[in-house]
């Protein structure tokens, strides 16, 4: 018999948790506050173009995401490209991402360039990341590369996404993402990346379906008010002042929430789920009459610019004008997230007509920008020992974010595999 089961949040981990609780015979009922499914993949209309408000890209190395294409007969829609890197410094674009752009990059001495690419190619081959989840990052990096190619290469990376933060990540969690990306080229010099043609919401369209095709339910704009816990277990939800009943509930949603909806939980839980911080971001998008560059990504060492690159999303996928994403990583407490839009729009108006003279002010069709509070979490030395456990103390409860796969970094496939994986797990429990 199929258990009543609530979802919280349907972005990639809540949609990947419904599809396979249905695929399991289970009914569950997926809640989502916004009026639409995807959470940070979800798109908008730009001015006719349907479009991700975030940027995603996708690795030959995206195992489970590309298992679900299978499943959802969509596989044939994604397309592989090969993509370029750039590295704007010093008022100059350069070739980056290979070992050749490496060794001509101007602005680095011959030792740095070795120890910076040594660096890179050992943390593509390592595989065991434990060794690193107690070491701080920079301080990792600096060490290994030296500090001529830590200021030159590394240290505004860290100071635009991180700011107050950028002294205390995980070693574990920023080999990640060198890793990541290592893996997706197929050759010394060359980097594939991939997208689906017609974008995420070919994918987000095609789950929805399948998940109310088995009879699931999704709700949008219905934000839950409260769990209810009654002697140590899960009775339901309250929204709308109502109460619902549930034999159990998955949450997805970002950390920071859970303590408000789910006030009953023990104390020391509640002071685990406080203490994680996170990255906010406001990420402009912006759609011109030529491209920038020729690169899909462009890494900025600029002291004009506190931003630290740019992502030119129509070199990956192509659409009929050049869009570019210019992400602004920053705490969510820190004063320049609460700058207006136009700050931030202005700003990106100047620096790509910087890097670009050839643009004007005419080559802007459109620009927006977006904003997302809990953008990232903060992943520090030893992040997985200081979280709650998946499955908490309260029978037919389960909790969990995208930091919950560190150290990977967030991302569609991760947030499926263990969408798919917690399902199995809250489905099996307590069955006899």
């Amino acid at each position: 018999m199929g258990q009543r089961i609530a979802v919280l949040g349907a972005g990639p981990m809540g949609l990947a948790v419904a599809y396979q609780l249905a695929l399991d015979g289970h009914q569950p009922v997926l809640f989502e506050a916004d009026d639409r499914v995807g959470g940070m993949t979800a798109t908008f209309d730009f001015g006719g173009l349907e479009i991700e408000r975030y940027y995603h890209f996708h690795c030959i190395s995206d195992h489970a995401f590309l298992q679900i294409l299978e499943e959802l007969g969509i596989a044939d829609r994604m397309r592989w490209v090969e993509t370029r890197m750039g590295y704007w410094f010093q008022g100059r674009l350069q070739p980056w991402g290979n070992p050749m752009a490496l060794l001509k990059f101007r602005g680095l001495g011959i030792v740095a360039k070795f120890r910076y690419g040594l660096h890179a190619f050992l943390s593509t081959r390592r595989n065991d990341w434990r060794p690193l989840d107690k070491v701080e990052a920079s301080g990792w990096i600096r060490r290994w590369v030296g500090d001529e190619a830590w200021e030159v290469l590394w240290r505004r990376l860290f100071d635009y996404k991180f700011y107050d933060y950028a002294k205390g990540l995980s070693a574990a969690w920023i080999w990640s993402r060198i890793r990541r990306i290592g893996r997706s080229r197929y050759s010394l010099s060359r980097e594939k990346l991939g997208y689906l043609d017609g974008g995420s919401s070919t994918l987000l369209k095609a789950l929805k379906a399948a998940i109310e095709a088995r009879g699931a339910e999704i709700r949008l704009k219905s934000p839950v008010e409260k769990l209810v816990i009654e002697s140590g277990k899960v009775v339901g939800l309250q929204i709308s002042g109502q109460l619902e009943r549930f034999d159990k509930v998955v949450s997805t949603l970002p950390l920071p929430y859970v303590p408000r909806i789910m006030p009953d939980l023990p104390a020391d839980i509640l002071a685990k789920f406080r203490a994680v911080k996170n990255i906010a971001v406001v990420c402009v998008i912006a759609k011109l009459k030529k491209s920038v560059t020729e690169n899909f990504w462009l890494n900025t060492n600029d002291p004009e610019m506190d931003m630290p690159g740019l992502v030119e999303y129509t070199n990956l996928r192509p659409l009929d004008q050049h869009v570019v994403y210019v992400p602004f990583y920053v705490p969510g407490e820190h004063p320049m997230f609460a700058e207006p839009d136009e700050t931030f729009l202005n700003k990106v108006r100047r620096y790509l007509k910087k890097i670009n003279p050839a643009l004007t002010d005419d080559d802007f069709i459109d620009i927006r920008a977006s904003r997302y509070r809990y953008a990232q979490p903060i992943c520090d030395p030893g992040y997985l020992e200081k979280l709650p456990p998946v499955a908490l103390p309260i029978q037919g409860l389960w909790v969990a974010d995208t930091s919950y796969y560190y150290p990977e970094d967030r991302g569609i496939s991760e947030s499926i595999g263990f969408g798919r994986a917690m399902a199995k797990l809250a489905a099996a429990s307590g069955e006899a």
